[in-house]
């Protein structure tokens, strides 16, 4: 990836040589201002594609054009760096000329767009245990390329396993390390503060809005449901899910899902269907 700061103390250089100098205008330095925010746009949204960040892609932005040059390994990767440039905004114009060389072997994916997809997971993973059923008040979660590594205890088995599944589940989660540990919760001066108002809350009815909304957002950030084909709505915690699946096994984790969530009393799923 080119350096997009050399671009910017390059135009710094304009604005100071505009003080001495009559030969520059003010609507060069402007448009060289709105070129290097394009490329930034550009080289960011590479940095942040699994599918191109780990190749050495530069760009270079001149009045609404933008120039690709670099290597990959596939047709895809080169046209999908050039639909990429091609949707900035203001960009009129792509000279696409990333090579495409099949024995190619691209850099480790590391870095900037590798941080921001673990602090995603970790996200995306602690959210969706807080909205289940089970107390996850002392879980911590750590996302290392990857690879989640879940720690803390719960109160029984069943809650350690499901929060194994939610996190293998997890879009883009390669590996789950589950070291939760289970406490004996029947010894009642082990049971802490913190869970016994957490016992006390999941007793509480909730709003069948806020249920649908977690729902949709369970099946939104799982690996294998596509959400976007389930209808889902809550009558007095009953949720009812409509639709088309493309297995039993979809459907049958899609019902699990939402039986997990917080709140969740029973689940119809007659019509959704595959």
């Amino acid at each position: 990836m080119n350096k997009i700061s050399l671009k910017w103390i390059a135009i710094l250089s304009s604005v100071l040589l505009l003080m001495g100098f009559s030969g520059v205008s003010i609507a060069d330095v402007k448009q060289d201002i709105f070129d290097a925010r394009q490329e930034t746009q550009i080289w960011t949204t590479y940095a942040l594609s699994p599918y191109l960040r780990a190749h050495d892609l530069k760009v270079v932005v001149r009045n609404g054009k933008a120039t690709l040059t670099g290597t990959v390994d596939e047709d895809v990767s080169r046209d999908l760096a050039g639909q990429i440039a091609l949707g900035v905004s203001g960009i009129k114009d792509v000279d696409n000329q990333i090579a495409v060389q099949s024995d190619y072997s691209p850099k480790n994916a590391s870095g900037y767009g590798e941080a921001i997809d673990d602090v995603t997971i970790t996200a995306a993973v602690k959210s969706r245990l807080i909205w289940s059923k089970y107390s996850y008040i002392s879980t911590d979660i750590k996302t290392k390329s990857g690879r989640v590594t879940l720690t803390g205890a719960v109160g029984s088995a069943e809650a350690k396993e499901l929060a194994g599944r939610l996190a293998a589940s997890t879009r883009g989660v390669v590996s789950v390390n589950n070291q939760i540990v289970v406490e004996d919760r029947t010894d009642k001066a082990k049971v802490s503060e913190n869970a016994k108002a957490a016992v006390s809350d999941a007793g509480q009815s909730v709003a069948d809005a806020w249920i649908t909304a977690k729902v949709k957002s369970n099946f939104f950030y799982s690996s294998n449901v596509s959400g976007s084909d389930i209808d889902v709505s809550t009558h007095s915690g009953v949720v009812t899910l409509k639709g088309k699946v493309s297995s039993g096994a979809e459907r049958a984790l899609a019902i699990e899902l939402a039986k997990n969530i917080r709140g969740v009393k029973s689940v119809e799923a007659k019509d959704l269907l595959f």
